[in-house]
């Protein structure tokens, strides 16, 4: 572990193209840079029509997170919206919406309790220790709502004001069912089941391909066809197709945004902070937050990036301070509060990313957007297929939970899903968190008392004179 973490983070002073090396084709970076819009894009909208919140300003800002994070961490680390506090922010209360000073105080306030586990080293004590089954079944929760919000935004039209589903979608439209279901069809044929073949792959094919006897060289031309078309279908940017396919309709669905569009960055002030804005942003939705982003945003991710990349595993103390860092720097000018998101990196993975390059080509993408546009962007992200966004959703919360696949004893299994089920159906990882560490322990207690029981029988058992001429027979 000490020895991954060692490894994880390069040096401020190696050149940043050493720090980028491609990993894999340049159109699968671009595509899996779009992997975690599935969840950025509905957030980030959702409060910019709910609490007015900044769009230009928030992806001037997490523009510079995602080139920031991508050239320190070489792996496609997200940069994603605190989902507790954007949940929290638009929900329907008797004290009305969270203001954008409040939502601001409720992301500084989760970074500093961030900031604190990371640099006492707290963080890195408690991904060390927590048991593995646990830390499987926030996965597999998180990865779970991610697909069935993906089903719903696929199947049915969705008012992301209210957050509430509407009437069945339409098979036909710019947003229609039959367009889902081809961008659906479309990621899979291109995708499969996320493997991905680089050249690497294509060296330890041949390789095997070489050894293979003379009786099988009946077979070598159809597998090595079959890998030549899978490597193709792989070096599709697929998901960026598709993302800009989306864009094309926002304008199709509604020409008139042109008219709307207001060119040059919004004007970036500093946010005034009250004492009842740090009460209210902390009590409503930092407490919900914190429990959230400590389990998702930073142990999540550290051992999905293990699993993904061995040998870059990001290291919690560095993310927890990462997360910190971000939001210091940009809630103070109304910018979203962001974390790491295990979901986000599932995405990117899944549809190519496998270096920071591919975060870096995303945070370009949002700086000339965010520059150009300002916060009139938004006219066009409102236009934005739905049906699309719950298509990219799905895949990166299949491959979060399909991160959970090693799971090898019955006992592993039942904690990871008990934990994952008291999550999703008590809608708190934390909940679930506290329920899997207690059932883990009790399991654990159990096998204690068993060994201590078995040993006490056997020692004060008697030995009979019959036992004795058993075992005088038997050698």
């Amino acid at each position: 572990m000490d020895q991954a973490t060692t490894t994880t983070t390069p040096l401020l002073s190696t050149p940043w193209r050493h720090r980028l090396p491609l990993k894999t084709s340049l159109s699968s970076e671009l595509s899996g840079a779009v992997g975690d819009l599935g969840t950025y894009i509905p957030i980030v909208l959702t409060l910019t029509l709910v609490s007015h919140l900044d769009l230009g300003t928030t992806l001037i800002f997490t523009s510079l997170y995602n080139i920031a994070t991508g050239l320190l961490f070489d792996i496609p680390m997200p940069v994603q919206p605190m989902k507790s506090i954007a949940a929290v922010a638009v929900a329907e209360s008797s004290s009305g919406h969270l203001t954008v000073p409040q939502i601001a105080a409720a992301g500084l306030s989760t970074s500093i309790v961030l900031l604190f586990l990371g640099s006492t080293g707290l963080m890195s004590f408690l991904y060390r220790f927590l048991p593995l089954p646990v830390v499987r079944g926030v996965q597999l929760s998180q990865g779970l709502s991610f697909a069935f919000t993906a089903i719903k935004y696929i199947r049915y039209n969705q008012d992301l004001v209210t957050s509430k589903s509407g009437t069945p979608r339409s098979l036909l439209g710019f947003d229609g069912l039959v367009v889902a279901l081809v961008s659906l069809l479309f990621l899979i044929l291109t995708t499969g089941a996320g493997d991905h073949h680089d050249d690497n792959q294509g060296d330890h094919e041949n390789q095997t391909l070489r050894a293979r006897d003379d009786d099988d060289d009946c077979r070598q031309p159809r597998s090595r066809r079959e890998y030549t078309r899978l490597k193709f279908l792989s070096s599709i940017p697929s998901a960026l197709i598709v993302f800009l396919v989306g864009l094309f309709l926002c304008f199709l669905r509604d020409p008139s945004v042109f008219k709307d569009l207001k060119f040059g960055p919004s004007k970036i002030s500093v946010l005034k902070i009250t004492w009842e804005d740090w009460k209210i942003g902390f009590v409503r939705a930092a407490i919900p937050q914190i429990p959230l982003s400590i389990l998702n945003s930073v142990i999540a991710v550290c051992k999905l990036s293990g699993d993904l990349f061995p040998d870059r595993e990001a290291s919690a103390m560095k993310v927890s301070v990462s997360v910190a860092v971000m939001n210091f720097v940009g809630c103070w000018f109304g910018a979203m509060p962001v974390c790491h998101g295990a979901g986000g990196l599932a995405g990117q993975y899944r549809f190519g990313g496998r270096s920071g390059l591919s975060v870096v080509f995303l945070g370009i993408g949002k700086l000339v957007l965010g520059l150009v546009f300002g916060n009139s962007f938004g006219m066009i992200l409102g236009q934005f297929p739905i049906g699309i966004l719950g298509v990219l959703l799905l895949f990166a919360g299949i491959e979060l939970a399909m991160a959970c696949r090693d799971m090898n004893t019955k006992e592993e299994s039942f904690v990871m899903l008990v934990c994952a089920a008291v999550s999703l159906t008590g809608s708190s990882a934390a909940l679930g968190f506290g329920c899997g560490i207690l059932l883990f322990l009790l399991l654990k207690l159990r096998q204690k008392v068993d060994c201590c029981g078995n040993g006490f029988l056997r020692s004060n058992k008697p030995k009979s004179s019959v036992d004795g001429e058993t075992n005088s027979i038997i050698p």
